[in-house]
């Protein structure tokens, strides 16, 4: 990937240097293959996971065509890219608090018509989306704060932490999402995060709490877990 990558000699021995020194190789060749999309990664952005790609294939399943899709924390702007290329005609919307990852999403998004807000969560958001959003995909932190230590070398020193970190208990970001969804979602519109086995039965919880009907479903293979959310039709 690196010799591919690489213009000439000179940038390849540039390129080996930064990897071996232990910088991700996706900071390095400035992207990341996801749901076999390339999805350019800049320096200090979150790099998508391919354990998030079972994230997407649950959010594709409940997706029409004409639907209202809100990417939430969308980091690259990776979750969004691959919702629209597996569901075309769909309205993409998405948001990060850090810059950085803003102008990494606006980038990859721009050439599919999706629209990237700057902002805290919900507060990034125009108005006028309330009660508009078909389906909400947010890949919140949910690493608890005294595990980040135990993650890979790279995640740890190349990653925002702000990125990877879900507070005591991996769950502060997912609590606050679950807690605004209400006002966003259309009646029997769904939310979906990722989370972990065992977070998964608090997750549901906090769901049901937020007015959610939660499911939960994962996959093994990749050992990877998704909470769904379906909005109660009586709640407003």
């Amino acid at each position: 990937m690196l010799i591919a990558a690489a213009a000439e000699s000179a940038d390849l021995a540039a390129m080996v240097e930064r990897r071996v020194a232990g910088l991700p190789l996706e900071y390095v060749i400035g992207w990341a293959e996801f749901c076999g999309l390339r999805i350019s990664v800049d320096p200090g952005v979150f790099v998508p996971r391919h354990r998030t790609e079972f994230l997407v294939g649950q959010a594709v399943a409940l997706t029409r065509p004409d639907a209202v899709v809100l990417d939430l924390c969308c980091g690259s702007g990776a979750i969004g890219a691959a919702l629209a290329s597996a569901v075309p005609g769909i309205q993409l919307h998405a948001a990060d608090i850090d810059p950085a990852a803003v102008r990494c999403a606006r980038r990859n998004l721009a050439g599919i018509g999706g629209c990237v807000y700057a902002g805290d969560l919900f507060d990034a958001l125009p108005a006028d989306l309330r009660g508009r959003v078909d389906v909400l995909v947010a890949n919140v932190p949910y690493v608890p704060t005294d595990e980040i230590g135990l993650l890979p070398r790279e995640a740890r020193l190349y990653e925002p932490e702000a990125a990877l970190d879900g507070g005591s208990d991996g769950l502060d970001l997912l609590r606050r999402v679950a807690a605004g969804a209400s006002i966003w979602l259309v009646p029997g519109g769904h939310l979906l995060v990722e989370t972990s086995d065992q977070q998964a039965p608090r997750a549901a919880e906090i769901f049901a709490g937020g007015g959610l009907s939660p499911e939960v479903t994962s996959l093994d293979e990749l050992d990877v877990t998704v909470v769904i959310g379906t909005m109660r039709a009586h709640t407003s």
